[in-house]
């Protein structure tokens, strides 16, 4: 199944649980969407598709500034991977298709 598609995401931070809805849409190997989280919206960035898997960059400026660097893979209605948090390590990312 393809990473297109609207997800319902939580990642592991050391700030707590964080929550996001990702718009994904794959073109080829180009990705493109937008991340919703906490009233604020962020266009995904640097964006590359390869079948289920994608890898995207955002830059959120709350709670704190910071870059994300996503590597995830879709498999059925499931989200899976990893998120580099800036200077803040890396963490798991899990997610559901909408």
């Amino acid at each position: 199944m393809s990473i297109s598609g609207t997800w319902n995401v939580e990642i592991s931070t050391p700030m707590g649980k964080q929550t996001a809805i990702l718009d994904l849409a794959a073109d080829g190997d180009v990705l493109t969407g937008t991340a919703k989280q906490g009233g604020e919206t962020a266009p995904i960035q640097d964006g590359t598709a390869s079948g289920d898997s994608a890898t995207f960059t955002l830059d959120l400026t709350k709670p704190i500034p910071v870059k994300l660097a996503f590597n995830v893979t879709a498999s059925g209605d499931a989200l899976s991977g990893d998120v580099k948090l800036g200077a803040f390590g890396t963490s798991k990312v899990a997610g559901t298709r909408v």
